[in-house]
């Protein structure tokens, strides 16, 4: 249907990884290796929600590790308007490319994520958002996130009443918006704090990409430490990580690595914190501890 919009939602982000082979054979290439255009959409959902890893797993890395030449669009709208506008561009194109859509679950609920009918009817998809609840002269840090972290940060803010703390969104990953982004940060002319900030795994997310493609500004990289899995599996671990990233961008956070990117050390779970949550420990851990009945102590 090369006039019409196809779109593939998947359940859950994860279920894409079944189709990974499609996304490098034909998504990603077909403009390349065949000369054709194509202009599917996917949704996959992807957030961090406490939910466990497969909640999560959309893999916003892999895409933009695949994204070279505008050989697709990677997109995280984080209101309806950027949604609705998004999706209007895809088909006003006189072109199509592969359009990535990651779409936390949480925000079809949110309260704060609503547009207006003015939001709807004007406008367009803005690449970046911009702060305007922040007066830009005042402002000593700026702050770049994607998808539903903006609003645990706007909260955070609201909390602290930090409003020293420009918040910034960025939309559109993929081709990453750098003239607009640069545009943006050069009003914040006493800005001393750059920061880059995602709820993703320091390995995983768009933290890689950014720092390789984009050298105007030095940002400081708070998120979860390196992970080879995309979330954690238990809820209270969650909400202590995500605590620990808004107090690492607010500069709450109390320990020596406070203003440095520290990896999270003090708050990294150890066998003996599992032991301590689930009573007992898997005979395979219990062996390798020197524990040889597999029980805890």
């Amino acid at each position: 249907m090369p006039h019409g919009l196809t779109i593939w939602e998947a359940q859950f982000g994860d279920f894409h990884n079944l189709a990974q082979v499609i996304i490098d054979q034909y998504i990603s290439s077909a403009e390349e290796k065949w000369g054709l255009m194509n202009g599917i959409t996917l949704y996959l959902p992807h957030g961090y929600e406490g939910q466990g890893p497969e909640h999560s797993s959309a893999r916003i890395e892999r895409f933009l590790v695949l994204c070279a030449n505008y050989n697709m669009q990677v997109v995280v709208p984080s209101t309806p308007a950027s949604m609705f506008h998004l999706l209007r561009r895809q088909m006003q194109r006189d072109f199509r490319l592969p359009l990535i859509v990651f779409t936390p679950k949480s925000l079809l609920r949110h309260p704060k994520c609503t547009s207006t009918l003015e939001d709807l009817s004007d406008g367009h998809f803005m690449e970046v958002i911009d702060d305007s609840q922040v007066n830009p002269v005042e402002v000593k840090q700026v702050v770049c996130c994607y998808g539903k972290l903006y609003y645990e940060l706007i909260e955070q803010r609201t909390k602290l009443n930090a409003n020293d703390t420009a918040i910034l969104r960025i939309e559109q990953l993929y081709p990453f918006p750098a003239a607009q982004l640069t545009k943006i940060i050069k009003k914040y002319t006493n800005a001393v704090r750059w920061v880059w900030a995602q709820e993703e795994p320091e390995n995983m997310g768009a933290w890689s990409f950014v720092q390789r493609i984009y050298k105007d500004i030095d940002f400081m990289v708070v998120c979860n430490p390196p992970s080879g899995s995309p979330a954690v599996g238990l809820v209270e671990l969650h909400k202590k990580r995500m605590q620990k990233i808004l107090d690492k961008v607010f500069m709450k956070c109390s320990c020596d690595r406070a203003k440095d990117y520290c990896g999270m050390q003090c708050e990294q779970v150890t066998t003996g914190d599992f032991v301590k949550k689930l009573g007992e420990v898997p005979p395979q851990i219990g062996k390798a501890l020197g524990r040889g009945n597999g029980e805890s102590k």
